[in-house]
């Protein structure tokens, strides 16, 4: 709340005197603002203090690289619940919108878990400024664990590789997952999951999704 409302006093203090300038378009001239109060830092802060503040929470090039894949996609799975199990085939669908003025990612998952039942999944996916790494959350319809991780993008952002960690109900142990998302064309995309076998520990690639975008 504090940081709010000194974002907000500070855009006023800023913008005012540009107002106060400004010509009016109207015809009647408009009755003269009334002056505002000077801001007031805290005791202790800085102009460099509140600006550090404003770059955290300012939309940058990489909440854009993420915000480029809002839209709908449709996506073929295949999976395998151990090595050297049988394929399963299935579909799903990926709504992708970007909120909170373009600084964050949702992506809501639709489709069914053959043997399951119909699959619902929300991620939310940011950058944070602040530790200048990409970050994410997920839950579904299927599980009452909430999955955290990290991003890593390529130099030439084709490639996003997402580590994760759950906490498996097979061995009660935090386990990791590994997501690479690999852009193939301008809307076409490739998801590649890897998770540790329960039993022997060993990594293994547990799903291929072929994405493309409508």
């Amino acid at each position: 709340m504090l940081r709010k409302t000194l974002i907000h006093a500070l855009i006023i203090a800023l913008a005012l005197p540009l107002f106060l300038k400004s010509k009016t378009i109207a015809e009647e001239p408009k009755p003269a603002q009334p002056a505002q109060p000077a801001l007031k830092l805290p005791p202790g802060w800085t102009m460099e203090d509140m600006q550090a503040i404003i770059a955290a929470g300012t939309p940058g090039k990489m909440q854009q690289y993420l915000a480029k894949g809002a839209g709908v996609w449709h996506g073929k799975n295949t999976m395998w619940m151990m090595p050297g199990a049988d394929p399963i085939k299935a579909e799903c669908k990926f709504t992708v919108t970007s909120i909170m003025d373009g600084r964050y990612t949702q992506v809501e998952l639709t489709g069914d878990m053959p043997g399951m039942g119909p699959y619902k999944g929300l991620a939310l996916y940011g950058f944070d400024n602040v530790t200048q790494k990409f970050t994410s959350t997920c839950i579904d319809n299927q599980g009452t664990g909430i999955m955290t991780g990290t991003g890593e993008l390529s130099a030439d952002q084709k490639v996003m590789t997402w580590t994760y960690t759950f906490n498996c109900p097979l061995n009660k142990k935090p386990t990791p997952m590994r997501q690479v998302e690999t852009t193939t064309g301008e809307k076409t995309k490739t998801l590649e999951i890897y998770s540790a076998e329960p039993k022997s520990g060993k990594e293994y690639k547990m799903m291929v999704i072929e994405l493309t975008k409508e």
